[in-house]
């Protein structure tokens, strides 16, 4: 005899399958069209035009890479609105996390009185131990200069288990013609699935200048040290056919990953 929560669960699961072959049917698309996005920028470029093509940041949501230029992570498959962990940090205080990897360590101020649900989230999950062992696994280095991380999974598809709000969209200043404003190098912000309030776990490090629409949320900024190790990651290049795209060639394993209130 099948209960009611047992019958939640397999409805849950059922939904998060359809969502996952939707997921990849927009991949495949995707990968087709940013090649002719691609040939497009190319002659924008050669021509001395300032237009950018922007392709989004997204998590491994239904509209993940609907663009392949872009930080991705995936959405909870029972939840469809912002259902975090209750707030326990203090707002005023200056909280930062510290990324031990196998590459170099990354520190990161956070900022808690803009975003306090996306730092409550990630003291949440670090004091769980959530990112330790998992991988950075996607770095672009064309178009968008970002090293992606904080799924669990290791392939874009990984998340808490539940959504953020999305908060300090306008701190970047205003969008410009292109619909676009500028990640400074050293920016972080999060991932998401290309819908509002849609982010998890995943994140991006921004290691140059980088032009997306304003709607990933902006919660730190890396020290020097972690900027150079992102870097040199970057300069190593990507993994597979993509170029630009892709895993890193360096294997990015966050070993330890902690909040502190400083």
């Amino acid at each position: 005899m099948v209960n009611s929560e047992q019958r939640r669960r397999q409805l849950a699961r059922e939904k998060f399958e359809r969502q996952q072959q939707r997921r990849a049917e927009i991949r495949t698309k995707a990968r087709r069209r940013n090649a002719v996005i691609a040939s497009a920028l190319a002659v924008v470029l050669a021509a001395g035009g300032g237009a950018y093509a922007i392709a989004g940041l997204t998590d491994d949501n239904d509209d993940k890479d609907v663009a392949q230029d872009s930080p991705s992570a995936p959405p909870s498959p029972s939840e469809s609105k912002p259902a975090g962990p209750k707030m326990t940090i203090d707002a005023k205080a200056k909280y930062t996390m510290s990324l031990k990897t196998n590459q170099g360590d990354i520190g990161i101020a956070m900022d808690a009185a803009k975003t306090p649900e996306t730092v409550n989230s990630f003291k949440s999950l670090a004091d769980k131990k959530f990112f330790d062992g998992t991988k950075c696994h996607r770095l672009t280095t064309e178009n968008i200069f970002v090293l992606q991380c904080g799924d669990p999974k290791g392939d874009g598809t990984g998340g808490p288990g539940y959504t953020i709000a999305d908060e300090n969209l306008d701190a970047l200043g205003k969008p410009g013609a292109d619909g676009a404003v500028t990640y400074p190098a050293g920016s972080v912000a999060m991932a998401n699935t290309g819908q509002p309030n849609s982010g998890g776990s995943q994140f991006f490090l921004v290691f140059k200048d980088t032009k997306l629409p304003p709607s990933y949320t902006p919660f730190g900024t890396m020290d020097a040290d972690g900027l150079k190790t992102v870097k040199d990651i970057a300069a190593a290049g990507v993994t597979g056919d993509n170029k630009g795209d892709g895993p890193p060639k360096k294997t990015v394993t966050i070993e330890k990953g902690t909040v502190d209130k400083t």
